[in-house]
């Protein structure tokens, strides 16, 4: 480590959100006031990261600018509701997380039902951004409370949907099975002029044990006995689609992501897969963030072993290493793997929570537990 506090000059403070305790962009206040109150001269610089899930927008808009966009729009069970996405009037760029309209926060857990679920809400805020005159969207794929393969999503975009009677079909939801024809010539007309970029950290293809409904599904309310039924319904609609476009995206990495959006994405939407945590980083212009510091601080609720797989911490980590900086991850907790964070860059894990408490104290104490945790590391850093 570099030497005394003295000596420090800058410290880049880039974490994560703390999911369902502290945002983000909290996360890095918290950070940026305990390490000011031990040394006033040492230069802060917060930069609020997303892995282009449930916090994407906040920190894009953070680190570029830009506007917040209300729209109304319907909750996975087609409630209304008022949404919102990133709007960069200069680069005519939206950035839509699938969470804001679809997400499993926005239901209970009595009310999670994978036969109603649908992504039509985030198809509503697509729409809302083409009509704004978006020539390019990015689309944050992660925390959707839907296994419809992004069917709800293109029927608000145009997309008409028929079952064997040749009768158009209302909002499917997960009843993928009822699906026998698409006709997408209005999606085609409507998105000839848009760039679609999937951000995601999930490599899963759309079927099979790795895939939307059985690696995900249960968080989203399939069973032992339902998900068969799921997987036959989206392998038939993958069938169709296959058909359709005459390319073959079910097996492609990401196809899985988001209950089956990232197939769609694939197939209809012509979309560029990107890796979350690199094109929030990009375009964060992070590299020119991170010069110059002596440190760089970052973390999120939990860091283990699958930290390594596109996750916020170890994206900074190996970034920041380029340039010979070590890094310090905070977390609500630490599980099993976290020693293989080291070769990434990561100098020290540091668990937030400093004595024994419940889950939900911890989450409900997350912005104190980081501020004092903070405290104590710039105090350590300085022996």
């Amino acid at each position: 480590m570099k030497g005394v506090v003295m000596e420090m000059r800058k410290i880049l403070v880039a974490p994560d959100s703390f999911k369902g305790s502290v945002s983000s962009e909290e996360v890095a206040r918290q950070m940026g006031r305990a390490i000011k109150e031990v040394n006033p001269a040492i230069d802060v610089v917060t930069l609020p990261m997303a892995d282009g899930g449930e916090g994407t927008v906040d920190a894009l808009l953070y680190a570029r600018g830009g506007e917040r966009m209300k729209v109304k729009s319907v909750d996975p069970l087609g409630r209304p509701i008022e949404a919102s996405y990133g709007w960069f009037p200069k680069e005519k760029l939206a950035v839509i997380e699938t969470a804001a309209a679809s997400g499993l926060p926005l239901l209970n857990v009595n009310e999670l039902d994978p036969y109603r679920a649908t992504t039509y809400g985030t198809g509503l805020l697509i729409d809302s951004a083409i009509q704004e005159g978006a020539k390019t969207i990015m689309l944050g794929l992660g925390g959707s409370a839907t296994v419809d393969a992004g069917v709800g999503l293109l029927q608000a975009l145009g997309v008409k949907i028929y079952d064997e009677n040749d009768q158009e079909l209302s909002i499917v939801g997960g009843a993928l099975e009822q699906i026998k024809c698409i006709n997408t010539e209005l999606l085609q007309e409507r998105i000839k002029h848009v760039q679609f970029i999937v951000a995601s950290d999930v490599t899963n293809p759309l079927l099979g044990r790795d895939g939307a409904n059985y690696t995900f599904g249960p968080q989203k309310g399939l069973t032992e006995e339902t998900l068969p039924l799921f997987e036959k319904g989206m392998e038939q609609f993958a069938n169709i689609v296959v058909a359709h476009t005459e390319v073959d995206h079910r097996f492609h990495e990401g196809a899985g992501a988001a209950g089956g959006i990232g197939f769609t994405a694939y197939s209809l939407l012509n979309a560029e897969f990107r890796s979350g945590i690199d094109l929030v980083m990009e375009w964060s212009n992070f590299d020119e963030h991170v010069k110059g510091a002596d440190f760089v601080f970052t973390g999120e609720g939990k860091i283990d072993g699958q930290t390594l797989f596109g996750k916020v911490p170890v994206g900074i980590a190996r970034a920041a290493k380029k340039y010979d900086i070590p890094t310090i991850a905070f977390a609500g907790s630490v599980g099993e793997g976290v020693e293989k964070l080291e070769s990434e860059g990561i100098v020290m894990t540091m668990p937030i929570v400093d004595q024994p408490m419940s889950l939900e104290k911890a989450m409900e104490q997350g912005a104190d537990l980081i501020y004092k945790q903070t405290k104590r590391v710039i105090k350590l850093i300085s022996l």
